[in-house]
């Protein structure tokens, strides 16, 4: 790219010096030089580092791969920049990426115990002043420690400010299979200090001002991040976090923050800070214990915290044991299933009682079709005699829930199913394709994802059989229009899940599958094998035969007064 190659124009050096001494001031030696780079690599990734703005100019990520099985690149030097920004006493603007700054070292390969030290320097014209960017590498830490440090910089630097500012922008390459996945799911996070993180809305292009100190900002890929964190913390001064749309098929998002770094105008001064280059991996992030976990959407609320407390530590238990990450989400899944049987097997006799009580139901609503305050009551009546719940059967739906929704957080957000293969998908972690279209349908794609379709297909199987044991269609005046809408209903679901899942993880589509296979085993299981509607009808009816006492429950209570405030008065 234009940023590697330097070409000057060739103009005579006294011109180029004045220049450069209106641009520079007391750093314009440092405005000629000649671009040098030198790399680190330890167990966990390859730094480039370069003496033009002593920065790291590129991070390539060992161990994982991008999906064309290319080198894995966090940022390359086209697509990012890294500068300490401040005005000196002549009030000359300086961004040190303009500079060339001095190093003595050479690359390093470090391994074991060694740790290593990358040292750049930026010197005053007259040498006698000095600003040095210090990295500290060790072999098997994400983390590099990045000091700030200067010498007799309070003879240089403008004293009306108390800040420096950090500029830092990334414009991501693109890793996944999906650019448009990659672009859902990449934006800016960060954290106030002493508060829980905070981000840019995904799909918004936005620039947010930091209103408070700052412990750490971090630019979050679909499954990598680059981090930068305060040893104390950033101040608010002109600081901003920001996310830019790219256009670029092979760049995802660009993301910018500016960060101020506090200073005393003291001779010699240090601010530390960290940079993370990593994968977004659960318990990767929260060993740092920085709430840096918090770059992983697990979605909110109950939802992340059935990811974190239930789906994460059993899919970290099943992958000790080495085993294929399809046949782990196939284990994975039965035991959810089993775990939440007694509720299925709940709605299950729930919905077999309502079945035996349609004919009654039917019944009053013929007698009542003129009263619906009457009919109302009859039913409850009806209800309260054969000791049934109406509402028994929604309740375990409603505790199922979370668990259905923590799981569509949960697959697209594991970078372990990244690239793992199962059956005919290549990676877990975006679609499978079994057919490539020649074309691309709205919403929908240029693919055929085979395990989006057997879910589709699933779901109209499962939704009968439920239909069929539910008591949908149990009599009442709107039972035609219900049966109607449930079976609208019943082929729109798939039809709507066949498009909004075509580019989804695979993964997902495989978990809700197998779930729904499952479910429909579970329920004919209990239909054939555990509940016997006969006995339910003979067991209604001796409830029925019972002397009943008058006292009404409160959610029969609540439904009466309900109706007489809506003005339903029963006729006399």
């Amino acid at each position: 790219g234009d940023s590697i190659v330097k070409s000057q124009p060739v103009l005579a050096d006294s011109v180029q010096d004045i220049q450069a001494n209106e641009l520079f001031g007391e750093f314009s030696a440092s405005a000629s030089g000649e671009e040098k780079y030198l790399t680190v690599e330890t167990d966990k990734f390859i730094l480039t580092f370069s003496n033009h703005g002593g920065r790291i100019v590129s991070v390539n990520l060992k161990g994982y791969r991008r999906a064309d099985s290319t080198d894995l690149i966090l940022f390359d030097e086209e697509g990012s920049t890294f500068n300490i920004n401040f005005f000196t006493n002549s009030n000359k603007n300086i961004y040190t990426d303009e500079l060339y700054f001095e190093t003595s070292e050479e690359d390093l390969v470090l391994s074991g115990n060694d740790e290593g030290r990358i040292s750049y320097t930026l010197h005053s014209n007259d040498r006698r002043r000095s600003l040095t960017l210090e990295y500290n590498i060790r072999p098997s830490d994400y983390m590099v420690d990045v000091n700030i440090l200067t010498d007799g910089m309070d003879q240089v630097i403008d004293r009306r400010g108390d800040e420096i500012l950090l500029n830092w922008a990334v414009n991501a390459p693109s890793q996944e299979k999906s650019v448009d996945q990659q672009r859902k799911s990449s934006t800016v996070y960060f954290k106030y200090a002493g508060e829980s993180p905070d981000y840019i809305s995904e799909t918004s292009e936005e620039k947010e001002d930091l209103v408070a100190s700052t412990k750490w900002v971090a630019f979050k890929q679909q499954y990598f991040a680059t981090a930068l964190i305060a040893d104390g913390e950033f101040e608010n001064f002109s600081s901003y976090v920001e996310t830019i749309k790219e256009e670029e098929s092979d760049r995802v998002k660009i993301m910018k923050t500016s960060l101020a770094i506090p200073i005393e105008h003291r001779a010699n001064e240090a601010f530390g800070m960290q940079f993370y280059f990593g994968p977004n991996h659960h318990q990767t992030l929260e060993k740092y214990n920085l709430e840096l976990e918090a770059l992983i959407p697990l979605g909110w609320g109950i939802f992340g915290w059935v990811n974190e407390w239930l789906v994460i530590p059993i899919f970290n238990f099943l992958d000790g044991f080495n085993l294929n990450y399809g046949i782990i989400i196939l284990l994975m899944t039965i035991f959810i299933k089993i775990l939440l049987f007694p509720i299925t097997y709940k709605t299950y006799l729930s919905s077999a009682k309502m079945k035996v009580l349609k004919p009654e139901i039917s019944e009053i609503s013929q007698r009542y079709k003129d009263d619906a305050m009457k009919k109302q009551q009859a039913t409850m009546a009806l209800y309260r005699e054969a000791k049934v719940n109406p509402l028994s059967g929604c309740v375990p739906m409603l505790i199922q829930m979370p668990i259905l929704f923590a799981m569509f957080r949960f697959f697209p957000a594991s970078i372990e199913l990244r690239q793992q293969s199962f059956l005919w998908a290549d990676d877990l972690s975006s679609y499978d394709s079994i057919y490539h279209l020649p074309f691309s349908i709205p919403f929908y794609g240029d693919h055929v994802s085979l395990f989006t379709l057997l879910m589709a297909i699933s779901m109209v199987f499962y939704t009968r059989i439920n239909s069929g044991q539910m008591g949908m269609d149990a009599g009442g005046a709107n039972s035609e229009m219900m049966a109607t809408q449930m079976k609208i209903m019943m082929y729109m679901m798939p039809i709507m899940m066949l498009f909004f899942f075509n580019s989804y993880s695979s993964g997902l589509s495989y978990y809700y599958f197998i779930a729904n296979v499952i479910s429909m085993g579970q329920m004919l299981a209990i239909k054939n094998w555990i509940i016997d509607e006969d006995k339910i009808h003979a067991q209604i009816q001796k409830n029925k035969a019972r002397p009943q006492s008058q006292k009404k429950s409160r959610f029969q209570k609540r439904l009466e007064d309900m109706a007489k405030q809506r003005g339903y008065q029963p006729k006399k």
